[in-house]
């Protein structure tokens, strides 16, 4: 089984998902807000590239939830905070998501054969739901204003870690999947520390977000893997 790792959305292009399991990695926050809304009982997420695109999806009963640069969208229900998306009112409410990176990988990203939300949150069953599909991989990190984000990487490299675990260490991986693995090595004992020192990190504690950034850098702590159906990801339970 072969892994490629690319660094930002921006350096991805859509022909590299052909015949692929393609997962998506956007630590802060997008795929963290979407393990943690299904965790929560959503039934679905609905990822869109623009905000205009979000207001025209939306139905009776829907959420509209996401971000520009760090900032709930004005007149949008929800925000990117995996908090917020802890709610009653989640449950059983299909949301329409729109992000500044992370909603835009997934759309990039859905020539592949699947596509699955990948986060520290749920690295294990992402990476268990990805070697089950017996498909070579794509890990998308989703990054920050087109540029590799830190947190993105270290989780790419803790994906790496666990499919090795899973696969006998038999996995085919490119360079850049190999520094990423180096990564999570160096600093696995210093995961949220790590996060912090990452512009994106450092941006959310600019904002007075530090919970956010808390609550994204928990390992292992939901089952949920999100895989795209149509479109609309939902929970397909490791």
């Amino acid at each position: 089984m072969r892994v490629q790792v690319i660094s930002s959305v921006n350096e991805a292009s859509s022909a590299q998902f052909h015949h692929k399991t393609a997962l998506i990695v956007d630590v802060l926050c997008a795929s963290s807000t979407i393990v943690t809304a299904l965790a929560a009982g959503s039934v679905g997420i609905v990822p869109v590239e623009t905000v205009l695109e979000a207001r025209a999806a939306r139905q009776a009963g829907d959420l509209l939830g996401g971000e520009r640069f760090c900032r709930k969208i004005p007149g949008f229900d929800l925000g990117s905070s995996p908090d917020e998306y802890t709610s009653p009112e989640v449950r059983d409410r299909k949301i329409i998501l729109t992000t500044t990176n992370g909603t835009r990988a997934i759309v990039k990203s859905a020539k592949a054969d699947f596509v699955l939300a990948g986060a520290l949150l749920n690295a294990s069953a992402c990476a268990k739901a990805a070697v089950e599909l017996r498909r070579d991989i794509v890990i998308l990190c989703a990054g920050s204003n087109d540029e590799f984000a830190l947190e993105d990487g270290l989780c790419a490299g803790l994906l790496l870690e666990r499919l090795l675990g899973l696969t006998g260490g038999t996995l085919e991986l490119d360079d850049f999947g190999y520094a990423m693995l180096a990564l999570y090595g160096d600093r696995s004992h210093a995961i949220k520390e790590t996060i912090q020192q990452g512009m994106t990190g450092k941006k959310l504690l600019k904002l007075g977000l530090r919970k956010d950034l808390e609550s994204c850098a928990a390992i292992d702590r939901y089952n949920e893997v999100p895989r795209l159906y149509g479109d609309m990801l939902i929970s397909n339970c490791g």
